[in-house]
Formats: structure tokens, sequence, C-alpha cells
């Protein structure tokens, strides 16, 4: 598959803190460019989480972009979604036979031997990261880095998803060591955090990553 370069993830506790709906966010990045989504809950998913994601599933549909869910391959396939899966969650063989041959799947990889494992799986995408430091996770695996990325690069075939404290400023380096993509949280969302802020701040991503 052929990835966009710019994969924002809609962190639903990283938005509620700064006081916007997913949906909303989800909204404004594709009204900017954005052709793939992803669907970050951590917390217990409630009716209406569901009916959330279910709204923004709608938003993805009608403009064309792809929509992922993480961790949930029961959603997403409820949904018609993807799903990307991580090194804890259901295994990417377990995850395909839910959301069935057509349906995406990505799958996240923190290290050398993962990334090789992960050859073997019935993955379309694969994530690797985090290449800084990051604060969206609790317990983040060790930063890579750019040089290491590029050593990684040559273990996986299939398209690789760079994840972790990416900025404006090292995305471009991050895209000539190897990935076909970056996956962004915190450097989407401006300060203050408006739609029109937003959609601004995807299209500086796009243009730069064109």
């Amino acid at each position: 598959m052929t990835l966009p370069r710019l994969y924002p993830i809609l962190d639903t506790a990283a938005l509620a803190s700064r006081g916007m709906r997913a949906e909303t966010a989800a909204r404004a990045m594709i009204e900017a460019g954005a052709r793939i989504l992803q669907f970050r809950h951590k917390e217990h998913f409630l009716r209406a989480v569901f009916d959330e994601a279910a709204r923004i599933a709608a938003l993805c549909r009608e403009a064309g972009a792809l929509f992922v869910i993480d961790d949930r391959a029961d959603v997403a396939a409820l949904l018609g979604a993807g799903v990307h899966v991580g090194q804890q969650d259901l295994p990417p063989a377990a995850a395909r036979r839910i959301v069935g041959p057509g349906a995406v799947v990505g799958f996240s990889t923190h290290n050398a031997a993962q990334l090789a494992a992960a050859a073997g799986e019935p993955a379309d995408y694969l994530a690797i990261g985090p290449i800084f430091a990051t604060r969206s996770k609790e317990k983040p695996d060790p930063e890579l880095g750019i040089a290491e990325l590029s050593r990684l690069r040559g273990l996986a075939a299939k398209p690789l998803v760079a994840i972790g404290g990416i900025t404006l400023g090292t995305a471009p380096a991050v895209l000539e060591a190897g990935a076909d993509a970056v996956a962004v949280i915190a450097a989407l969302l401006p300060d203050p955090l408006t739609e029109a802020a937003l959609r601004a701040r995807v299209k500086e991503w796009l243009n730069l990553l064109r």
C-alpha cells in the first residue's frame, strides 16, 4: 500500500486536555487535506466514544480518507475501518481474522528484533518508534534516533511509519532516513487549539511533506 506522508493520530486524551473533541479535530484535519486518521482512545470504550468514532468513520468515508482504530479490532470491524495493533495487543494475524482480508492492519515495532519478526505478519504497514523522546506514552520504549531509523529501514520491505516526538523541524530528516510516513500527535496541535489553527497547522505539515 501507499501511505500518505502525514499520518495524524487523534489521541482523545491529548485533545480533551486541550478542550477539543476528536470529531471536531477530525473534521478540521480532513478539511485541511489529511487522508488518513487514527483514532487512539486508551480508556474504556464507552458507547459515547464508539458513537464519536462512528461519526469520524463517516467523515473519512465521505472524504476518501483511510480511518484506523488503535488497538480495538472489534470496533474497527464494526466501523469498516482499519486497525493498528501494538506489541501487547492482539497479534496481527488475530486482528486480521476479525477485520477481514480487505481491511488495513498496521503493527507497531520498537527495535530491530521486533521489526524483523514483523516481516512475516499479515500487516499492511509497520510503525517504528519512538524516533525521538515522546510524552504520548507513560512508559515509552528507548528512542531510536535518525541513524538507527536509517539502519532499521533495511529490515522491512513493507511501508514504514515513523512515530515519536517528530516535529516540523525533524520530519524531513525522518523521511530522508527511509520512513514512508510520519505519525504525529502533539506537534499537530497548535496553541491555542482552535479549528482554524488546526486546519492551518495540518496544511503546514502537508506542504512540508510534499
